[in-house]
């Protein structure tokens, strides 16, 4: 029986240890739901030794920008198979052109996240860039529902985003393929604006979009103000050609619609 282990069991990784599971693999995970304490050294290593795949779901720590898996356990990932969830946010503002898998990294806000995912990419693995992510109890509906939704008047301004079922598929296509090392974006097929997101989350609820307001208005995070700062499309082209992956929610409205 194959075994993968997994650093953190978080929204998606959680999804992708299930479809394994289900496929007859055995999984390890760290996290609050996970079989193994992070911190316990001998226990993480041993299942590391016995695991023929790794993957990390774990990013930056925020006080000081390391990645913890790499800084505690990178002596021990000498497995054929390397796995890492990263962010498009790699990629900075690109003024909302295209980017694909060649485009420079590095420029963003992200520098943390940046430099993790380079060194993923040294160690041989497959990093999959994702943009934002939705799915199950974390979508512009739920957002509707809570009340928290916003419409901000930016012109132009489009993002990428990814289904969680397509995370879990294109990553289980990678492995089931033993893909080569690399990047690989995990995006569906059209990049759009946050406004036109919620717009169609109200449509299918059957209520009045949010007014439009002015980033001073809508008093944003700082965290979702640095996501309002990026505006770029995202390529998902060499996921479709190398991993034989087609997203099944190609588009937001899809994807919406599979969560009533």
């Amino acid at each position: 029986m194959k075994q993968m282990f997994i650093f953190g069991l978080g929204y998606s990784a959680k999804r992708i240890a299930a479809a394994l599971e289900s496929d007859g693999w055995s999984v390890v995970a760290t996290g609050s739901d996970g079989t193994v304490d992070f911190a316990d050294g001998d226990a993480v290593r041993a299942a590391l030794a016995a695991s023929s795949h790794i993957l990390s779901s774990v990013p930056p720590d925020r006080e000081n920008g390391t990645d913890p898996v790499l800084e505690t356990y990178a002596g021990d990932l000498g497995q054929t198979w390397l796995g890492y969830l990263s962010s498009t946010g790699v990629y900075g503002d690109q003024d909302g052109a295209w980017v694909d898998e060649t485009s420079p990294t590095g420029t963003g806000r992200r520098s943390a996240r940046s430099d993790a995912d380079a060194r993923w990419m040294e160690l041989g693995a497959r990093v999959f860039r994702l943009p934002g992510i939705y799915g199950p109890g974390r979508s512009a509906l739920d957002r509707v529902k809570e009340g928290n939704a916003r419409r901000i008047d930016m012109p132009g301004q489009v993002f990428s985003r990814v289904h969680v079922d397509d995370i879990v598929s294109g990553v289980v296509a990678a492995v089931k393929s033993n893909a080569p090392a690399g990047a690989y974006n995990l995006g569906d097929d059209l990049p759009a604006s946050g406004n036109a997101v919620t717009e169609e989350a109200c449509r299918l609820l059957g209520v009045a979009p949010p007014p439009l307001q002015t980033l001073e208005e809508a008093h944003l995070s700082e965290m979702a103000l640095g996501f309002y700062s990026e505006n770029r499309r995202v390529a998902n082209g060499k996921a479709k050609r190398v991993l034989g992956w087609e997203p099944r929610y190609r588009t937001y409205r899809e994807g919406l619609r599979s969560l009533i």
